[in-house]
């Protein structure tokens, strides 16, 4: 089922394209069949116009007002549609032709966005984790009443997700048949350093992430572990789990993305290279 699933699933609306997870999606997503019918940005003009000559989405978005001016002036020789702001993420997001909208966005701006496309009918592939850290019983309510799959491309969760494919349907805490989720963290950069020595980093050093290559709020995230915070949160809304039965485990290479523990304490874990486009 999930096979089949994935090759219907042609047309792409990617919100935040310019980003870290948004460029390694482009780089996939041709060889994976998808069309790209929609791309939305911040207020980055130059990358973005490159991404809208080269993908010639349907529409495009820019959250900045200013910027999405400028693009349309630029892009006047395309036959794209030019949005601007909250309204035309949503707009993007909620689009009649999409299959897919890939929320790869930063920060709370991917909410409202992430419930357009759920309303809309529209199965969400969901990179920006502040939408269920902000607004998880929302958007989890949402999805349900409106039938939709909401798919984890967050590392840690895709790889849980990954590890519940062969779980009878409704595995869950309540049926006792999960004892618990176990998220991996690499450490981050400064991993075994005291107190002491943690008075004097730097934020080059943060920035300074020893597995991942990622955008800079998430990478000082992870140097502090802020993320993995962000993480608990997040399982608990997608899985259905409460937070006691979430852990946090500390694995520096970075292979074992994540583990799924049943209740006769096997353990089913997902491996791989660290890579996103994955």
């Amino acid at each position: 089922p999930m096979a089949t699933n994935r090759q219907e699933k042609k047309s792409l609306v990617l919100l935040g394209s310019t980003g870290s997870i948004g460029v390694q999606a482009l780089e996939v997503a041709p060889g994976a069949g998808y069309t790209v019918t929609g791309l939305a940005a911040g207020s980055r003009v130059a990358p973005f116009e490159e991404q809208v000559r080269r993908f010639r989405p349907a529409a495009a978005a820019m959250y900045d007002e200013k910027a999405a001016a400028d693009l349309r002036v630029r892009v006047r020789d395309l036959p794209v549609r030019v949005l601007a702001g909250m309204e035309g993420l949503c707009e993007l997001a909620a689009l009649p032709e999409a299959d897919m909208v890939l929320n790869a966005v930063v920060g709370m701006v991917g909410l409202r966005p992430t419930l357009a496309a759920v309303e809309a009918g529209h199965d969400v592939a969901l990179a920006n984790k502040e939408t269920l850290v902000a607004g998880g019983a929302l958007v989890m309510d949402a999805a349900a009443r409106r039938g939709v799959h909401l798919l984890p491309v967050d590392s840690e969760h895709s790889a849980i997700f990954q590890c519940l494919q062969g779980a009878p349907p409704h595995t869950g805490i309540e049926d006792r048949a999960l004892a618990r989720l176990i998220l991996t963290a690499s450490g981050g950069p400064f991993f075994g350093r005291t107190a002491a020595q943690l008075e004097t980093v730097t934020v080059e050093e943060a920035l300074h992430h020893p597995n991942w290559s990622m955008g800079a709020k998430i990478t000082v995230d992870s140097a502090t572990m802020m993320n993995k915070g962000l993480e608990l949160i997040e399982a608990h809304w997608l899985f259905s789990v409460p937070p006691e039965c979430i852990d946090v485990v500390v694995h520096r290479e970075s292979v074992v993305h994540s583990l799924v523990e049943y209740a006769d304490h096997s353990v089913i874990a997902q491996l791989g290279v660290p890579d996103m486009r994955i």
